[in-house]
């Protein structure tokens, strides 16, 4: 699908982001081996850890530029995808002007950011019951102040894939950035809208190693982007925002992508056994259907839920204050083991 939107980053990017000079660290300077580095003020007595980082990534970004068929130049690498999220807002949004537009109920640090930025946040709800984008509730939100929108697919706390075509249709129309949050994509029969960034230059797609990956230690997330686009984020990241050991265990992962895919199986396995046995349980009233590594599971009480399984030394997350989830708690997929411990109190709740 290609793009008949009038997209114009530079319309759109702050005006002081655009005439700034960014900060050039040593490493930004210099790139390559020397025998002696005297330029970045390190201690010379080697640790593994004494010099500084590549600031961009060049390794991991190349590794991973083959795995998902962009080029290296589309990528921006963060500490999680909240390095992106915060970015993203910070370039694009006048503070106390500008505002980005969420679907409810969704990921809670879009709101966040936009907070910390002094950037309004508009919200509009999901459909009942489905949880899909309502087109209705959009046109009379595209306002000349809204520089951002941010989807979340599949989405958090709900699981459910958003429908790819009203996505399209939304990046069709709008003139600001669409962001595509895909941090369970891996999770989900849907192919990544990273294969639709050449036809929308408005199109932003975040992923991350937190999920399949099995990384969520490291805080490492991924951006893709146009060029110009990615070009923006890292003219305002700080310099060395991804150190050594995160980039040295991130190229150490993507070496084995057999092993995560293994881990998708087993969970996708595991999610289906887990709803199984969930829907056969008096205390659950219904389980929605999921895309991602977790369930939203609507039970008699959920605060009385949560409080009992944590008793019980089992910690789910409880989303009965979330829009649209009156009595949900969130239920992560575990180990068949954990899975099982999970079932036997429900049981006997």
């Amino acid at each position: 699908m290609m793009a008949s939107n009038p997209f114009d980053i530079n319309a759109l990017v702050r005006k002081n982001i655009l005439q700034m000079k960014p900060y050039s660290s040593a490493r930004d300077e210099f790139k390559g081996e020397a025998e002696i580095f005297l330029d970045a003020n390190e201690n010379p007595y080697p640790t593994p850890y004494h010099r500084y980082p590549d600031p961009l990534q060049g390794k991991v970004k190349e590794k991973l530029a083959q795995l998902k068929g962009v080029k290296p130049s589309q990528i921006f690498l963060g500490n999680g995808s909240d390095e992106a999220i915060d970015l993203l807002i910070r370039a694009f949004c006048e503070p106390h002007r500008d505002s980005i537009l969420i679907t409810e109920p969704t990921y809670g640090m879009y709101a966040v950011c936009a907070e910390v930025n002094a950037v309004r946040i508009q919200s509009v709800l999901l459909s009942e019951e489905t949880f899909d984008i309502d087109l209705n509730s959009f046109p009379e939100k595209f306002h000349e102040t809204t520089k951002l929108i941010f989807l979340c697919s599949p989405n958090n706390p709900t699981a459910n894939l958003l429908s790819p075509e009203k996505i399209i249709d939304i990046l069709s129309r709008f003139q600001g950035l669409v962001v595509v949050d895909e941090a369970y994509i891996d999770f989900a029969k849907s192919k990544s809208f990273i294969s639709e960034l050449d036809g929308y230059p408005n199109l932003v797609v975040l992923q991350t190693f937190s999920k399949a990956w099995g990384l969520a230690g490291l805080r490492l997330g991924m951006c893709f982007a146009s060029e110009a686009i990615i070009s923006v984020l890292n003219k305002i990241k700080y310099p060395y925002n991804v150190n050594i050991q995160t980039q040295e265990l991130a190229l150490e992962a993507l070496e084995h992508v057999d092993r995560k895919n293994n881990w998708v199986t087993e969970i996708i396995e595991e999610r289906k056994n887990l709803t199984e046995a969930l829907a056969a349980l008096p205390v659950v009233k219904k389980i929605f259907p999921s895309d991602g590594n977790f369930l939203l599971v609507r039970v008699q009480n959920a605060p009385e839920t949560y409080q009992y399984l944590m008793n019980n030394n089992i910690i789910v997350r409880d989303r009965s204050k979330v829009a649209l989830c009156n009595n949900c708690i969130r239920i992560t997929i575990g180990t068949p083991e954990e899975n099982r411990k999970l079932i036997q109190a429900l049981k006997q709740l």
